[in-house]
């Protein structure tokens, strides 16, 4: 079994960047595609971004130019560079991965909050 553990979440000002990481916790298997998605209060999980195991990207439009996301060689561990964020930007930040064979496991969730 495979398991998704974020971390790098926190309390950061408006303004500030912070860095989300996501581990597989094992390295035998082999993700397809990777991401992450966010939940605010009181509303739906959303799409952030995401990176294919070819490296092709995809942002959602409220954090294009601000967020960026990357992946390790090995493919087991991916990033979550935030910059200029906001207090919109508050959520609960989930890591995402979805295997060649479509299925898909989620991390517990790291909070990311955005105040002054």
């Amino acid at each position: 079994q495979v398991q998704l553990v974020e971390s790098g979440g926190g309390l950061v000002h408006p303004g500030g960047s912070l860095k989300l990481s996501c581990v597989a916790s094992r390295s035998d298997f082999r993700f397809s595609l990777m991401g992450w998605y966010r939940r605010a209060p009181g509303k739906q999980r959303e799409f952030v971004t995401n990176i294919s195991d070819r490296g092709r990207t995809n942002y959602a439009d409220s954090v294009k130019g601000r967020f960026t996301i990357s992946r390790d060689s090995a493919k087991t561990t991916v990033y979550l560079q935030m910059n200029d964020l906001e207090p919109e930007d508050t959520a609960v930040y989930y890591c995402h991965g979805q295997f060649p064979w479509g299925t898909e496991i989620w991390g517990q969730g790291t909070q990311v909050t955005v105040s002054s």
